[in-house]
């Protein structure tokens, strides 16, 4: 297992996803315990991009309830359809908004995030949880955040 991060500060932003891919996948080898490894993701993703804020929040009966993460504090439950993450969790479906404040029915957990990625967490074919990234900036994240992300993601599910 790989104990430390080369973080990649110069290049695109793909050429950073390419970079810290193959550390995720050391970090996740052998290790089958799914908290941990949803936090290690957080970790790698936060200190790779140093977004506002990286999370996961987990299927529970009938909502979903914050999981592992890094940032500030959090909602701890949002309901199906609610929100950006109900609402990806809903549809099955990565959604980014580049301005939180005209998404419908935003759940604003901090006032200081702009803009969100969220992409649902699959296992054998069931949502399981949602991976939510949060900005302070406007239209942060784009298709090649989509991408990459849901490689990331992927990885959780092998």
């Amino acid at each position: 297992m790989a104990e430390d991060l080369t973080i990649a500060k110069t290049g695109t932003k793909e050429e950073q996803y390419l970079s810290l891919i193959p550390q995720i996948e050391a970090l996740l080898y052998g290790e089958t315990d799914l908290i941990a490894n949803l936090a290690n993701v957080c970790a790698a993703l936060k200190e790779q991009f140093n977004w506002f804020w990286v999370g996961f929040y987990l299927v529970k009966s009938d909502e979903l309830v914050l999981g592992p993460f890094q940032g500030p504090v959090a909602c701890t439950r949002i309901k199906k359809g609610k929100g950006v993450c109900g609402a990806s969790w809903a549809q099955g479906e990565t959604i980014i908004v580049q301005d939180v404040d005209a998404f419908p029915g935003h759940i604003a957990c901090a006032s200081a995030s702009k803009s969100e990625i969220v992409l649902p967490l699959f296992q054998a074919g069931t949502i399981i949880g949602v991976l939510d990234v949060d900005s302070e900036y406007l239209a942060h994240f784009d298709e090649i955040d989509s991408v990459y992300l849901n490689k990331i993601i992927s990885l959780l599910n092998a």
